[in-house]
């Protein structure tokens, strides 16, 4: 069974220490809950930790709320052994745009893009130019399919 960290926990175990780590990128503000619709997808999955930025209840966060929710969003980045991105269609997702240019070009991530996203084409041309062999995909399910893949070939290679 997967562990899911949300922000701004963390979890110091042996579980934790030998698990793929899964960071889930994409929108928070103005869009749906599709985290936990994803995480749904991948609860079962076994020696996985999925790093969730959402936070139950982060309504009027003040400045320095603010900066421990982008430090602890950095941080579980650069932990993270895999990246999914989510493109959801409520909002362009400038956050999420600026993480897939830091890490989007690293063979760790997966890329899921709603299909009503307003700047899909956008996405799928950089995709192509950067030269990724992974595929975008534009839904949940397959998101969550390119993730157990992913984490499969991860957990092969370790062993």
């Amino acid at each position: 069974m997967a562990l899911i960290i949300q922000a701004p926990d963390e979890n110091y175990s042996l579980e934790n220490f030998h698990n793929t780590k899964l960071f889930i990128a994409g929108g928070i503000t103005g869009c749906s809950d599709w985290q936990n619709k994803l995480i749904e997808l991948l609860k079962d999955v076994p020696h996985l930790t999925v790093y969730n930025p959402r936070r139950d209840n982060f309504g009027d966060a003040g400045e320095k709320e603010m900066e421990s929710q982008i430090v602890w969003e950095y941080e579980h980045l650069q932990k993270a052994d895999i990246i999914s991105f989510w493109f959801s269609k409520e909002t362009l997702c400038p956050i999420t745009l600026y993480e897939l240019g830091l890490h989007g070009n690293y063979g760790n991530t997966v890329i899921g893009i709603d299909p009503e996203y307003k700047r899909k084409k956008d996405i799928e041309i950089q995709v192509k130019l950067a030269g990724r062999e992974r595929p975008v995909v534009y839904s949940l399910e397959n998101l969550a399919s390119e993730i157990i893949k992913m984490i499969q070939s991860n957990r092969e290679d370790l062993f």
